[in-house]
C-alpha cells in the first residue's frame, strides 16, 4: 500500500519534472535559432544586395527581395577586373604559405612537445609571448627590410616568413605552434618509447607516428592559414603594386573608386569569394571541431 502511494506520488513529479525539461528546451532552441538568424543577417544582406543595382541596395525601407534579379551582375562582376588572374594569385599564395605553415609549425610544435632540452619551456614562453606582439608594431621594419632586400612587388615577403614560423602574421604562426603542440601531448609517449627501442630517430617517430595521429589538428591549421591568407589585404596592398599580382582581396577593392562605387558588382564579387571559404568549412567541419577539441585534452 505504501508503494503504490508512494508511486501515485513520483508520477506527477516525474511529469512535472519532464515539462520543465520540454519548456527548457523550446526556450534553448529558440534562443539558437534567432542568434542563427542574427549572425546569419550579413551573409543574407551580401545575397540580396548582389543580385540589386545601386539604387535598390540602398532604398529605405530596405527590400530584402530584389525585384529584378540582375543575375548578371555575377558574370560582369567577374568579367570587369581579371579574377582569374586574381585567383590564380591567391592560389600560389595559399600554396606557398600553407605549406610553410604546417612544415615549421609541424617540427616546432614536436620540438615543444615531445623531445627533451634544455631552457625548452622559457624558449616557448618567448615564442608565445611574441605572439602578443601588435602586427602594427612591425609592419614599417618589415617593409623597409624587405624594400632593401629588393622584394618589393614581388610574393617573397607573403609567403617566405611562413617557413620561419611567422605565417601570415606573427600571432597566426605562433597559435599554430600553439595548437599543434598541445595535440601533440595528448598522443601517449608509449608510442615514441616503443619506436625508439626499434631503432628509430626523432624524424621516424613524427613522420610515421605523430603526424598520421594528427590529422584533425593539421586540418584545422590548414583551414585557418588558408583563410587567412584568402581574405589578406592589409599586406598584399602593401607590397603588391603591379594589378597583375594582385590577390582576391585587392581585387574587390578595385570596384571602389574614388568618386563612386559599383556596389552591385562589389557584393556580387564579394559573394563569389566567400562561397569556397564556406563550403571548405562545411567539408571539414567534422574534423575542424574534433581538432579544436582535442587540443584541450591531455592524458
Amino acid at each position: 500500500m505504501a508503494s503504490q502511494i508512494s508511486t501515485a506520488f513520483a508520477k506527477p513529479q516525474k511529469s512535472t519534472r519532464m515539462k520543465m525539461i520540454g519548456k527548457s528546451n523550446v526556450f534553448t532552441y529558440f534562443t539558437l535559432i534567432v542568434l542563427s538568424l542574427l549572425m546569419i543577417l550579413p551573409l543574407i544582406w551580401l545575397v540580396r544586395s548582389s543580385l540589386m543595382d545601386n539604387a535598390q541596395i540602398f532604398i529605405f525601407p530596405p527590400e530584402w527581395i530584389p525585384e529584378p534579379f540582375r543575375w548578371s551582375n555575377y558574370p560582369e562582376a567577374l568579367t570587369a577586373v581579371p579574377f582569374k588572374r586574381f585567383f590564380l594569385n591567391t592560389m600560389i599564395l595559399e600554396v606557398l604559405t600553407v605549406s610553410g605553415v604546417l612544415v615549421t609549425t609541424m617540427i616546432s610544435a614536436y620540438t615543444f612537445a615531445r623531445l627533451r632540452w634544455p631552457g625548452k619551456n622559457i624558449v616557448f614562453g618567448v615564442l608565445l609571448a611574441t605572439g602578443m606582439l601588435p602586427g602594427a608594431a612591425t609592419l614599417i621594419p618589415m617593409f623597409v627590410f624587405w624594400r632593401e632586400l629588393g622584394a618589393l612587388d614581388s610574393f617573397i615577403p607573403l609567403s617566405l616568413p611562413s617557413w620561419f614560423g611567422a605565417g601570415v602574421y606573427t600571432g597566426q604562426g605562433v597559435f599554430a605552434i600553439f595548437l599543434m603542440r598541445q595535440f601533440f601531448m595528448t598522443i601517449p609517449r608509449e608510442l615514441d618509447e616503443a619506436a625508439y627501442m626499434d631503432g628509430a630517430n626523432p624524424l621516424t617517430v613524427l613522420w610515421h607516428i605523430i603526424l598520421p595521429l594528427s590529422k584533425p589538428a593539421l586540418l584545422v591549421i590548414t583551414v585557418f592559414s588558408f583563410n587567412d591568407v584568402w581574405n589578406q589585404f592589409l599586406e598584399p596592398t602593401l607590397y603588391l603594386s603591379s594589378e597583375k599580382k594582385y590577390t582576391m582581396a585587392l581585387g574587390l577593392a578595385s570596384f571602389k573608386g574614388l568618386y563612386n562605387a559599383q556596389w552591385g558588382y562589389l557584393m556580387a564579387a564579394s559573394a563569389t569569394m566567400v562561397a569556397p571559404i564556406i563550403l571548405l568549412f562545411f567539408l571539414a567541419q567534422r574534423y575542424f571541431i574534433e581538432g579544436i577539441t582535442l587540443t584541450g585534452i591531455k592524458g
